[in-house]
């Protein structure tokens, strides 16, 4: 690569960064992506995780322009659209079979699977843990230094932070940073539950459930390996809960009895839910013997909130609108920034062919508006995400999810539960 060429970086090799990689690649723009993570196996890609349900004008329209349209339906039709809800003893209040909505879901570890195994093992390098972001002016234009520690530092025209909540690329641009939510999140998963447990699996159906009350919830969504993912969510002030509870470093089995007995929690849940609780908190540890529970706070960015514009650096997924997952935006907004960014790109590079600085001017306006029509868009799908959390954690979130259903579906078919 010559001097004059424009050296650009992603941070995080997550949806939004492997996105953008892999639509610069298929038009020849050089690219280097840095992760932490180490590259994982397949064996770890095929392990089940959470489903992304990609939406037709983001994550669908980025899969197409990647080229990925055959190949992503591969890895689709584990998880249906269909949706039940149940108040906190079990009881149906809403339950369809997805029949308005044909939006496929994606495993997130498919997803990346699917867009890593189109890139070149050049274009990431893996296991680099960014420690400092830094940037400096020239004659010609604006650098950005990027520390890797024992990796070394190196100078770029262009660095996107696709690096999540905790954007080190993020805090060169502003000082804001994520605050809780109020929830805590734990996630378990129960493999082969149809042959294991199917009475839980007639429970939660064949796409996605949610069992709510008392601001709790626990939600399931089918998944690879006749799997469901089990998602307990607790409302608590206390943003250091893990700890002051005395669950973080135990076991997902060995936190089982307080979540189930302890009234504040799940205790006063009825049998059939904390019997799903209870059984796949047992199934997470037999899976995985001796990891400490998966249990984290959630958090988000202020709505609509933006930065001052730099030439040389931007954001991209949850580095510039972190939101919770009640609206399943996040994934999709993930996929559609670099869609859009890497159309700006793209227009600058063919224009200023391959110098750097000319590369730079010309870009400098287009990613300008790139951000402000990303923060538009983002602020409006944060306002229905946090509207949607307030529902479900509301005081009667179920009745209130199943309303939300009756006025999309205009009916309800309700049942009881069989404990």
């Amino acid at each position: 690569m010559s001097s004059s060429q424009p050296r650009i970086a992603i941070i995080g090799a997550g949806p939004a960064g492997l996105t953008l990689g892999l639509l610069l690649h298929r038009h020849a723009i050089p690219f280097t992506i840095f992760e932490l993570r180490q590259k994982p196996t397949d064996q770890e890609l095929a392990k089940p995780s959470g489903m992304l349900d990609l939406h037709e004008e983001s994550g669908l329209a980025a899969i197409r322009e990647c080229g990925l349209s055959e190949k992503f339906l591969e890895f689709t039709g584990e998880c249906a659209e269909a949706q039940k809800v149940s108040d906190m003893h079990g009881n149906i209040l809403h339950a369809d079979e997805g029949e308005l909505s044909k939006r496929p879901e994606i495993s997130r570890h498919a997803l990346t699977k699917l867009l890593s195994d189109s890139l070149p093992d050049e274009g990431i390098r893996w296991g680099h843990k960014l420690l400092n972001v830094a940037s400096y002016s020239t004659e010609t234009g604006n650098n950005i230094i990027l520390d890797f520690g024992p990796h070394g530092k190196q100078v770029f025209d262009l660095v996107i932070g696709a690096d999540g909540a905790w954007s080190r690329v993020r805090n060169l641009l502003t000082d804001v940073k994520p605050h809780y939510t109020g929830i805590q999140s734990i996630t378990t998963t129960i493999r082969h539950i149809t042959s294991k447990y199917p009475h839980l699996a007639t429970l939660i159906g064949h796409g996605s459930f949610a069992a709510l009350g008392l601001r709790h919830g626990v939600m399931a969504q089918r998944g690879p390996q006749d799997s469901a993912r089990i998602y307990i969510f607790l409302t608590t002030a206390d943003e250091n809960f893990s700890i002051s509870s005395g669950i973080a470093g135990q076991t997902a089995a060995g936190v089982k009895s307080r979540l189930l007995s302890d009234d504040t929690l799940l205790g006063r849940f009825g049998s059939i839910i904390k019997e799903l609780v209870g059984v796949a908190c047992d199934e997470e540890s037999a899976d995985n013997p001796g990891a400490t529970v998966d249990i984290k706070p959630l958090y988000m960015l202020p709505i609509g909130d933006s930065w001052e514009h730099r030439t040389s650096a931007t954001l991209i997924g949850d580095a510039a609108h972190l939101m919770c997952p009640w609206a399943g935006e996040g994934a999709n907004l993930a996929m559609l920034d670099p869609l859009l960014l890497f159309r700006a790109i793209i227009k600058a590079y063919e224009s200023a062919g391959r110098n750097a600085a000319s590369f730079q001017r010309t870009l400098d306006p287009l990613l300008k508006g790139f951000e402000e029509s990303m923060v538009a868009r983002s602020k409006e799908k944060a306002k229905k995400t946090y509207s949607n959390g307030q529902m479900l954690f509301g005081e009667d979130g179920a009745r209130a999810f199943a309303d939300f259903f009756l006025s999309v579906w205009g009916r309800v078919d309700g049942s009881q539960a069989t404990s």
